[in-house]
């Protein structure tokens, strides 16, 4: 029973890192326009982050320091202080697009203009890292995400062409009306939101915060091998709903409601609200994980105290750059 909780940890980080809104989006267009002929692309990514968590994971349970400790010993304050630099800039700028999905999600549920959502949204986040603890923040938030689970149920209930699918995933081809540019650009772009530097910061820092040794490296490659490769699954199914639902009708997803129309056409309103809760849950997830990484990475990298098992007064700073770096994201 342990073992089947602890692996809540990479469930939220594969939800949070491969479906977030980016990643919602990115595997909409493509399955509308290429179908799932970039199918392999979330393949490779899967493999990769798998690779960087179990390493990250290892080296927290073994040696007791997360990421950003082991990189500002290894490189030096020059090297590490430029790669601090980059990952916090790129962490902030997922942390206000996860914010900005959070409202997207709310604007499908409430039809509010999702500007107005964006400060609640904020203030929620902000709200939950300030007085929930990691454990209730893991388990809830993954659960919930879980429910994403209605776009595989929604691809099986929309009866598609199983054989013109893996077809298309495993001979991939770039279609006559698409340019290979573009085809190329979209392959970049999922394999950077499979590949998002936080996941391995989150993932390696939540090693800490659930205080890993050795006797929990089982629980750090299953959180691996269960919670990444769903996440990929996920995507796939998201992917796969589009090809089967808009690419035959030649709809551009230009809007969230265009990414939950198959299932919305599969299911019904219970299958749409179902798909609701689930991008709000993958949403705020990865907001409360890309949050989290501000403070990780500033905190590991200048030798603060860190970690949500020490009250704010223990480990100000950290809890100070989290504070901070969530309002001018909303």
């Amino acid at each position: 029973m342990k073992r089947l909780v602890a692996v809540a940890l990479g469930i939220l980080t594969a939800i949070g890192g491969f479906v977030d809104i980016g990643d919602l989006v990115t595997n909409a267009v493509v399955g509308a326009r290429f179908g799932m002929s970039l199918a392999w692309v979330v393949v490779v990514g899967v493999v990769g982050i798998c690779l960087f968590a179990q390493m990250s994971g290892r080296v927290a349970a073994v040696s007791g320091r997360a990421t950003f400790e082991v990189i500002r010993e290894r490189l030096g304050p020059r090297a590490g202080g430029a790669n601090l630099i980059a990952s916090f800039a790129v962490t902030v700028l997922t942390l206000t697009a996860e914010i900005g999905g959070i409202a997207l999600a709310l604007q499908l549920a409430s039809s509010v203009e999702p500007r107005l959502w964006i400060p609640f949204a904020g203030l929620a986040v902000w709200l939950v890292l300030w007085r929930v603890k990691f454990s209730v923040l893991e388990n809830v938030t993954g659960l919930l995400g879980l429910t994403l689970v209605v776009f595989a149920v929604a691809l099986a209930q929309l009866g598609p062409d199983w054989g013109a699918l893996v077809d298309q995933a495993v001979r991939p081809s770039i279609p006559a009306q698409e340019p290979a540019p573009t085809y190329w650009y979209y392959a970049v772009a999922l394999f950077g939101a499979a590949m998002t530097p936080y996941e391995v910061f989150f993932f390696s820092s939540g090693a800490r915060e659930e205080r890993w040794t050795t006797k929990d490296l089982a629980t750090s490659r299953a959180n691996v091998l269960v919670g990444f490769p769903l996440g990929g699954v996920l995507s796939l199914a998201i992917a796969g709903c589009a090809a089967v639902v808009l690419l035959p009708r030649q709809i551009d997803v230009t809007s969230l409601s265009q990414i939950t129309l198959p299932v919305a056409i599969a299911g019904g309103k219970l299958a749409l609200a179902l798909a609701i809760l689930g991008i709000v849950a993958a949403t705020f997830g990865a907001a409360l994980e890309t949050a989290l990484s501000t403070g990780y990475t500033l905190a590991q990298f200048f030798g603060w105290s860190w970690g949500k098992f020490h009250r704010p007064a223990e480990a100000a700073r950290f809890h100070t750059a989290m504070g901070v770096a969530v309002p001018p994201c909303s």
